[in-house]
């Protein structure tokens, strides 16, 4: 099992499959900055713990296991999903997603020009050379895209949004085991573990951080329920097949619509019934489905709520622009390269996963505000050297570590847990089974 003695943050990340992602297209893997891939070994050794070894999931390997499904291979600039980019402004760079079907209108009005052939990169790649990090970061917060400027250089993370469990966000770690053992110890400290075997688990989420946190909460024997809105289903449905079998399998699926009164209720009294709520949502969205998560919390359950730049913040984010705007980028001499694939959303899934697994020592309920940039930020140390070089050996890429050469793996899959639930499949039997009526 590992340790936080055992921490090598090059071989972890080596064997975690991210250095093979990182990088420009043609040229060698990249070491990235910082100690995600150990910080997402600690988490798992933790769940292991915390659920007697049932399960026992490598989270460095977590953290790419989508390009495993996809493909996908690194791209420098571009990220592996082809969604996001890295360009210059007026003062540095910045990260820009255009995932979403409004997306190239968004950014044109970002940049305050015509969409040109559906292409709104042009236009965005020359407003963004005469304007500042802090002119995007404005413009996109107020238009509702995922740009931001590239970090480090944030405000720090408020007390109570968390990137692990029992200790606040730390920006510069001390050395290369802090991380670990100062979520470790702050565990011991503020929280214990809980089982959560039987728990009933409410997931609102969609993509990949929420996800990927109530599918470990389901191998660890919680009762997953998804809920979807018919307007809004999980775009993910859309991506990867298998993939999304991964995080899916076994999961029960409720569609129930805010608008209509009798659904609106049958949502606050699933909720009600729930033992952890996961959601991905800024907070005024679900007051506007009239589900209040202080209520919830204060009968005592646990509350996981997973934003871009926590709950006070109304900037949007995906996994590859959040990364980049906690300083989550490796560097050559051409610029800012991206690390892995969306790696804020494995990261933060895995991270919620284990706070899930703990309550305050006492009892009580919990309201985790998680951050995505944050959990990222956690991770990075700025006063840090410059990373080992990849060099060949016969077919294979390898690095140098603290404790000897290392090959660099290749992302890896893991085989889903069982069949995918349609949209709604189990509404009428979950509402019934819990005494619900719509």
């Amino acid at each position: 099992m590992w340790t936080p003695g055992s921490c090598d943050p090059v071989r972890d990340w080596a064997e975690s499959g991210i250095v093979a992602l990182t990088g420009r297209a043609a040229g060698a893997p990249v070491v990235p900055p910082g100690r995600a891939a150990s910080l997402a070994r600690a988490h798992s050794a933790w769940i292991a713990e915390v659920t007697g070894g049932a399960v026992r999931v490598d989270g460095a390997r977590l953290l790419c296991e989508r390009a495993a499904f996809t493909g996908f291979r690194r791209a420098g600039s571009v990220s592996a999903g082809g969604a996001c980019r890295l360009l210059r402004t007026a003062d540095g760079w910045a990260a820009v997603s255009c995932a979403r079907s409004d997306d190239p209108l968004l950014l044109a009005a970002l940049a305050c020009a015509d969409l040109v052939d559906g292409d709104p990169w042009p236009a965005v790649s020359s407003w963004l050379a005469e304007h500042s990090g802090a002119e995007l970061a404005e413009r996109a917060e107020l238009l509702g895209v995922a740009a931001w400027p590239v970090g480090p250089d944030r405000e720090p993370a408020a007390p109570d949004r968390l990137g692990a469990p029992g200790g606040a966000v730390q920006r510069t770690p001390p050395n290369p085991r802090s991380v670990a053992t100062a979520w470790q110890a702050g565990v011991s400290a503020s929280l214990e573990p809980r089982p959560v075997a039987g728990l009933l688990v409410v997931d609102f989420s969609a993509l990949w951080a929420g996800p990927l946190c109530a599918h470990l909460l389901g191998l660890a024997g919680a009762r997953i329920v998804k809920v979807e809105t018919p307007s809004r289903p999980d775009g993910a449905r859309r991506g990867n097949t298998d993939f999304y079998g991964l995080l899916h399998g076994g999961h029960e699926a409720v569609q129930l619509d805010p608008t209509a009164p009798g659904d609106r209720a049958a949502l606050a009294a699933l909720v009600g019934a729930a033992d952890i709520v996961i959601e991905a949502s800024r907070p005024r969205a679900l007051r506007g489905f009239g589900l209040d998560a202080a209520r919830f919390v204060a009968e005592g359950a646990t509350w996981l709520s997973i934003t871009a730049g926590g709950r006070a913040s109304n900037r949007v984010g995906f996994g590859d622009d959040v990364a980049a705007a906690a300083g989550l980028v490796a560097f050559d001499a051409d610029g800012p390269m991206f690390v892995g694939d969306a790696i804020a959303d494995p990261l933060t899934g895995l991270t919620a996963a284990a706070l899930a697994m703990s309550v305050p020592r006492g009892g009580g309920g919990k309201l985790w505000d998680i951050s995505m940039t944050d959990v990222v930020a956690t991770t990075l140390d700025v006063t840090e050297g410059a990373a080992p070089q990849s060099y060949r050996e016969g077919d294979c890429w390898m690095v140098e570590s603290s404790t000897g050469a290392v090959e660099i793996s290749g992302p890896q899959r893991r085989p889903a847990r069982g069949p995918v639930a349609e949209p709604g499949r189990d509404t009428a039997a979950l509402l019934s089974e819990l005494g619900i009526v719509r």
